[in-house]
């Protein structure tokens, strides 16, 4: 019996040290690696813009009624498919009354009446629809129509014609919304300047210019930190005066204001200069020789465009934010 139990607690020493080696290895065969982010401060144009999709629509398209009672039509001078201008006679009346007109100019879609009928106030005898003056209406989420307004550059895309380009204008803003799982979108339309070679229903992609400025300093978005006061910096970095002996520069953290922003860039309008180096937060990775694919340890603020987890520069505290304003 007792040479049983020894047996035991031989084989439960050998597994604990087995362990512990393996493990200490495993430790040491890991390793932390940190990749240093930079970016330049650089001067020029910076555009603001908003997307949004929607069909390409007639700006009029109406139906023609009649204006009087018991008229009896003399004739019909239109057929469908007739193009017509403003003010073109439509439907003549045997008592010689006013006739019918065209309200605007374009294409006679549809035509209900014939010679020798009677008809009432109101009735519709006609369909008018103009191609030639075409509009696209276009969903914009709630979050970005407070910056949408009436006569703002829009550059389109049309699916039929993928080489071609197209402008326009805002013309109309939705005052209300529609839902849709927890989010609510609202209406644009933008009336197209020349409209070659388009067709109602056609699909389109919107890109709206809220704003612009042309000589804007600015830097990445990921480069801008909030301190604990809730103030805006940046971390300069540079070569000259006492230097870092690890690293061979200084780092500053400055207070700055930013302006307008897009989804990669903020303007930078106080605090900063063309040309000066800022710190991005930094990028940290476990790599391990058991695993070549390696595994991103999450220290930073928030990831970036490859999936990367982004840690606080040296130097830096706060935390990274994409938001304008002073």
């Amino acid at each position: 019996m007792k040479k049983w139990i020894w047996i035991l607690i031989s084989v439960l020493v050998v597994g604990y040290v087995g362990y512990q080696w393996f493990h200490s290895k495993s430790s040491a065969s890991t390793s932390t690696t940190t990749q240093v982010r930079t970016a330049n401060v650089q001067k020029g144009k910076l555009e603001v813009t908003i997307s949004g999709s929607g069909t390409v629509e007639p700006v009029t398209t109406e139906d023609i009624k009649a204006t009087e009672d018991n008229n009896e039509i003399d004739e019909v001078l239109v057929s469908a498919g007739d193009t017509v201008s403003a003010g073109d006679e439509l439907v003549t009346f045997t008592d010689d009354s006013d006739p019918i007109t065209a309200p605007t100019s374009g294409t006679i879609t549809a035509v209900s009446v014939a010679s020798g009928d009677r008809i009432n106030k109101g009735m519709v005898v006609a369909h008018l629809t103009n191609y030639n003056d075409l509009q696209t209406v276009v969903s914009i989420d709630e979050l970005d129509i407070p910056k949408v307004k009436v006569g703002q550059t829009v550059t389109l895309t049309v699916s039929a014609y993928p080489d071609a380009t197209y402008t326009g204008k805002v013309t109309a803003v939705a005052e209300e919304g529609t839902s849709s799982s927890g989010s609510s979108t609202f209406n644009v339309t933008i009336h197209i300047d020349k409209p070659t070679n388009l067709k109602v229903g056609m699909s389109t992609s919107a890109t709206i210019l809220t704003a612009s400025k042309t000589d804007a300093l600015y830097v990445p978005v990921d480069a801008i930190y909030t301190n604990d006061n809730k103030e805006k910096y940046v971390i300069i970095t540079s070569a000259n005066g006492s230097t870092d002996s690890s690293s061979g520069t200084t780092s500053e953290q400055k207070t700055v204001k930013t302006g307008i922003e897009t989804d990669e860039y903020v303007e930078i309008t106080e605090g900063v200069t063309e040309g000066q180096t800022v710190q991005l937060p930094e990028l940290t990775s476990n790599s391990s020789s058991t695993n070549q694919g390696g595994m991103m340890q999450g220290q930073g603020m928030g990831r970036n465009f490859d999936g990367q987890d982004m840690a606080p520069p040296s130097g830096g505290q706060g935390t990274t934010s994409g938001k304008t304003g002073n």
